[in-house]
C-alpha cells in the first residue's frame, strides 16, 4: 500500500472482476479520483461503489490506449480517435483537446466528412493533410525502434503498414461509419482480402450474397480458392436459406457476407436481419458499402461488424484515385469461441502476443495492419488516400445530387417504350422500396440497371449510342457512366449467375452523375431510339 500522506489521482484495476468491488472500496477509502478498469475488466458492483464514493469510473479500457488516443498517437493506425479540432498540435503532446466541446460523438456528418483525423500540420501550419511521399520513418533510438516492431508503442516504421496521409483517411472513414478504426489499402478488391485475412484459414468458408459485383464473384468463387479458402453463394432475400447456408456441417463458416445495396442490380439487404443470424451462429457481417457510402447507410447501426468499401467509387468520387477499406465496428468479441486463432490466440510473429486479449476493441484493425498489410503488400498510395479525403470533403453534396438525378432518369426510363424493366429501390413499385426507406431514406443511390426489351445486341448499341455517357468499368464519378455487364464486368460468369446478380443479356448499368437530368434523358432517348 501506498503511504497515507500520497494522494491518489487513479487506481489502475488489473485482477478478475471478482476482486473489483473490494479495490473500490479501498480506493474510496483512499479518496481517490479514478477507478479505472483495465482492457476486458467490467465490474458493475465496483462502479455503483466507486461512484457512491465520488470517484470517475473507466472500464474495459487500457489507459495507455486511451493516452494514445488523446495524444495523437492512435490516430497513426487508422483507429478513431473521436477528436476533433482545428488546433495545431504536436503527436504526443495534449493542446487541450481531449477536453474540446466537439467530438465525433457529437458532431453531425458533414463535420466529420471534413474533418475527422485531419488537423493542422504540426510543423509547418498547413490546413490541407500533406501528402507523405516516404516510404520509412526515423526512429528516435534502438529502443524507441524495439517498442515499435513489438506493437508496444504505435507509430509508423514503414509505408506498407501505416502511413501518415492514409492514417487521416483511415480515421474519417472509421467516424462516418461510426466504427473503431480502419484499414485502407490499394483497391476495393485488396480490401475484400484484408477484410477476410484475419477470419480465414485453409478450409474454412464464407458464406456471401449472390448479389454482387461481377468481379467479386470470381474472387470469392475462384481466386480464394487458391487460399483453401471456399465460398458458398446464397441467396440473401431468402433468409432461411442463408440460416441453412451459415450452418452447413463441416464447412467452417467464418463469415457472412453482402452489399449493402448492390452492384449492379440495386437490391437493397436486411442488414439487421443478416446480423442476428451471423451472430447466432457467432460469427461476423460483413457488409460492401460501395455502392450506399456512409452519407446513405451506416451499417454498424444495424449490426454488422465490418463495412467493407471500393474507395475508388464514391468516396473519392472523381474517378482519379484507385483505393480500398475495411471499417471495423470493434463490437465483435474475437474470443468468444475457437473460430478466429489469428486474433483471439498467440501470435508467434510478434513472441506470442495475443492481439485480442492485447488490443480488445482495437485488434482487428492492429493485426489488419501489423499482419495482413505486413505480409500480403496491398498498400494505398499517400497520393490517392489524399485525393479520396479531399473527395470525402464534398461526399454529402455529391450524394444527394447522384441520388436526386438518378431518381429523375429511373422515374423517365420507367415508362420508356424501350425499356422492359427498371431496378431502382427509389421507385416505389420495386421490391426493395420498404427496405431503402429502413436503410438509407435519404436515396436509393446513383446506380441501377435497367432491362432492355430487344436484348443483348440492343444492349450493344444503346452503350456505343451515347454521347453523354461514358463507356467504362467503373461507378460513382461525378461523370455519369454506362455499361453492359454481360460483355464486360460480368463476362466470366455462367449465365445463371449473371442472372442471380442482376446482369443479364439485356441489362443495362447506369451510374448517374452530377450532370443536367434533361441532357442525361436526351442522351439516353437518342441512343434507345437508334437501330
Amino acid at each position: 500500500d501506498p503511504p497515507a500522506d500520497i494522494e491518489i489521482d487513479m487506481v489502475d484495476v488489473f485482477q478478475r472482476p471478482e476482486r473489483c468491488p473490494q479495490v473500490a472500496k479501498e480506493a474510496a477509502q483512499r479518496h481517490a479520483k479514478v477507478l479505472w478498469l483495465q482492457l476486458g475488466i467490467v465490474s458493475q458492483e465496483a462502479q455503483k461503489i466507486a461512484e457512491a464514493a465520488g470517484m470517475q469510473v473507466v472500464m474495459d479500457r487500457c489507459p495507455k490506449i486511451e493516452f494514445s488516443r488523446l495524444y495523437g498517437e492512435l490516430s497513426m493506425h487508422g483507429f478513431n480517435s473521436e477528436v476533433i479540432s482545428s488546433r495545431r498540435r504536436k503527436v504526443g503532446s495534449s493542446s487541450g483537446d481531449e477536453a474540446s466541446k466537439f467530438n465525433s460523438s457529437n458532431v453531425g456528418f458533414d463535420t466529420k466528412a471534413i474533418h475527422a483525423g485531419a488537423a493542422p500540420d504540426p510543423t509547418t501550419g498547413a490546413r490541407t493533410t500533406p501528402i507523405f511521399q516516404t516510404t520509412s520513418y526515423v526512429f528516435e533510438d534502438v529502443d524507441n525502434a524495439a517498442s515499435l516492431f513489438n506493437l508496444s508503442t504505435f507509430g509508423n516504421i514503414y509505408s506498407r503498414l501505416s502511413n501518415p496521409t492514409t492514417s487521416v483517411l483511415e480515421e474519417r472513414m472509421a467516424s462516418m461509419d461510426g466504427g473503431r478504426g480502419t484499414t485502407c489499402c490499394a483497391s476495393g478488391h485488396a480490401a475484400q482480402l484484408i477484410a477476410l485475412f484475419a477470419l480465414m484459414k485453409p478450409g474454412d468458408t464464407l458464406v456471401s450474397s449472390n448479389k454482387l459485383y461481377g468481379g467479386s464473384i470470381t474472387q470469392f468463387g475462384k481466386a480464394f480458392q487458391k487460399f483453401g479458402w471456399n465460398c458458398i453463394f446464397v441467396d440473401t432475400d431468402d433468409l432461411d436459406a442463408v440460416r441453412k447456408a451459415v450452418k452447413t456441417p463441416d464447412a467452417n463458416v467464418r463469415c457472412l457476407w453482402a452489399e449493402s445495396l448492390a452492384n449492379p442490380g440495386g437490391s437493397v439487404t436486411d442488414i439487421e436481419a443478416l446480423a442476428a443470424i451471423a451472430h447466432e451462429e457467432g460469427i461476423p457481417l460483413a457488409i460492401d458499402n460501395t455502392m450506399a457510402t456512409p452519407f446513405l447507410c451506416r451499417p454498424i447501426e444495424f449490426g454488422a461488424d465490418l463495412v467493407v468499401y471500393s474507395t475508388t467509387k464514391y468516396l473519392s468520387g472523381h474517378g482519379n484515385a484507385l483505393g480500398g477499406g475495411v471499417v471495423d465496428s470493434g463490437k465483435f468479441d474475437w474470443a468468444q469461441n475457437d473460430k478466429f486463432p489469428s486474433l483471439s490466440e498467440p501470435e508467434p510473429a510478434y513472441h506470442g502476443l495475443t492481439f485480442y486479449e492485447t488490443f480488445g476493441d482495437l485488434a482487428y484493425t492492429t493485426f489488419s495492419h501489423a499482419v495482413s498489410l505486413r505480409d500480403l503488400g496491398p498498400t494505398m498510395a499517400p497520393m490517392n488516400a489524399f485525393l479520396t479525403i479531399t473527395g470525402i470533403e464534398t461526399l454529402s453534396l455529391r450524394m444527394e445530387k447522384h441520388c436526386k438525378n438518378a431518381q429523375i432518369v429511373a422515374e423517365y426510363l420507367d415508362g420508356h417504350p424501350e425499356i422492359e424493366w427498371v431496378s431502382y429501390a427509389g421507385l416505389p413499385a420495386s421490391q426493395y422500396h420498404k427496405l431503402h426507406l429502413k436503410y438509407m431514406p435519404q436515396g436509393a443511390g446513383g446506380v441501377f440497371t435497367v432491362g432492355l426489351k430487344k436484348g443483348f445486341e440492343k444492349g450493344v448499341k444503346v452503350v456505343e449510342g451515347c454521347q453523354l455517357f461514358s463507356h467504362l468499368a467503373n461507378i460513382g464519378d461525378t461523370r455519369s457512366l454506362i455499361l453492359h455487364p454481360a460483355s464486360t464486368t460480368h463476362r466470366q460468369l455462367t449465365a445463371e449467375q449473371r442472372d442471380s446478380a442482376g446482369a443479364g443479356d439485356n441489362v443495362i448499368r447506369l451510374s448517374v452523375g452530377l450532370e443536367d437530368p434533361k441532357d442525361l434523358i436526351r442522351d439516353l432517348d437518342s441512343a434507345l431510339a437508334a437501330e
